[in-house]
């Protein structure tokens, strides 16, 4: 119905989402709004096919993304793909994955902490959840500011000595001081990378603001009846529907240092391509994860790619340009949000003015070894 924009590059309209926690300012003034502020809407969803589960708002269908051209307002990116899944998204992801992208893209802006939560990972997901994808995710961190005069941070992972008992016992008590000492509490900086594997307990913390690439759910376990503002958390949104005794068998108990905790999840950016005045940085890459993959672009001058015959989303970081594929062209600048079809072919990149053109790239989980290195 729709298979006429499978040649195109399809440009996608913002899609911000509600949370339980507060932030957003950084994110609006990021996207050039004239009076940011913080409320509600701290995340930005990419090219998403995912609906967020935020129970009383359903019929909003957040977290749908919708394309953003002349004659097709109001169609999703959901919509377009399963009219044409092949045309959009190749057809080794199709037999592998069906219509389903596989991966979800986010920009997260907190000015509060988040709820001390854990993602179910592929076992706990298919056992429990029966669902084929659990929340495995990665973070990599754009910039931040201090909050009541804190810098960023994060909280990853148990230290040691945590059980499932004296945890469900903190729990109860809801003595979140106390589930706060239990994790590893780290400062960030501008292009630092997290892993965080699905059962591993974690919270973004005040002041970040960050790019999340993860399995396309939204299945997220919480700990605090409470948010920081003090508003009550129902419990669906505390154990997703499959009850408190199942919420603590999500966790993974391994207790690890600090020092453990940084050579386990922070991961090093890789420069895998330098030419003609554009950079290609690996962010998350095979070595890390066959469900996902990211890359980051900086080009001062162009850079061209062939088709790596597999669909990504592109955000568009800082600075303006064009991007050229077949006879057409498309000007970016800061704040665009792109979904790339599987078959569109060679696309040249080419920065303009002084400011470097700078894009994240978010990609599916691996179908073929062919395909993941001609992406990254």
């Amino acid at each position: 119905m729709y298979s006429e924009l499978k040649n195109k590059i399809i440009p996608l309209v913002p899609t911000r989402v509600w949370r339980t926690y507060l932030g957003g300012k950084e994110l609006e003034r990021w996207q050039g709004a004239s009076d940011p502020e913080d409320g509600e809407l701290p995340e930005e969803w990419i090219a998403s096919v995912v609906e967020a589960r935020n129970p009383g708002r359903e019929e909003l269908l957040e977290g749908l993304s919708k394309i953003k051209i002349l004659g097709f307002e109001g169609l999703t990116l959901k919509d377009l793909i399963e009219s044409a899944p092949i045309d959009f998204l190749g057809k080794p992801h199709f037999d592998k994955f069906g219509t389903n992208l596989g991966v979800l893209a986010k920009l997260i802006d907190s000015l509060s902490r988040l709820t001390i939560q854990v993602h179910p990972d592929k076992i706990f997901a298919k056992n429990i959840l029966k669902s084929d994808y659990g929340k495995t995710e990665c973070w990599y961190i754009l910039g931040g500011r201090k909050v009541g005069g804190e810098k960023p941070y994060v909280l990853l992972g148990f230290k040691p000595g945590i059980t499932k008992e004296h945890w469900r016992t903190l729990f109860e008590e809801q003595n979140i001081q106390a589930m706060l000492d239990c994790l590893n509490k780290i400062y960030v900086k501008p292009g630092e990378i997290y892993f965080i594997d699905g059962g591993v307990p974690h919270a973004i913390g005040s002041g970040c603001f960050l790019v999340e690439i993860q399995e396309p759910t939204d299945y997220t376990m919480r700990v605090e009846r409470v948010t920081p503002e003090g508003n009550l958390i129902p419990d669906f949104l505390c154990h997703q529907g499959v009850g408190f005794d199942n919420l603590y068998n999500c966790f993974h108990y391994e207790g690890l240092t600090m020092e453990e905790t940084l050579k386990r999840w922070k991961i090093q950016p890789k420069k895998v391509y330098e030419k003609n005045g554009a950079e290609k940085w690996e962010i998350v890459g095979k070595d890390t994860t066959t469900l996902f993959s990211m890359d980051r672009l900086l080009i001062n001058k162009k850079y061209e790619e062939k088709s790596c015959e597999t669909f990504y989303s592109v955000t568009v970081i800082a600075g303006e340009g064009k991007i050229s594929f077949c006879n057409e062209s498309l000007q970016i600048r800061q704040g665009d949000f792109l979904f790339i079809p599987a078959l569109l072919g060679t696309i040249n990149f080419e920065a303009v003015g002084e400011i470097s053109l700078e894009l994240i790239r978010c990609y599916p989980p691996t179908v073929s070894n062919r395909n993941r290195e001609g992406c990254i």
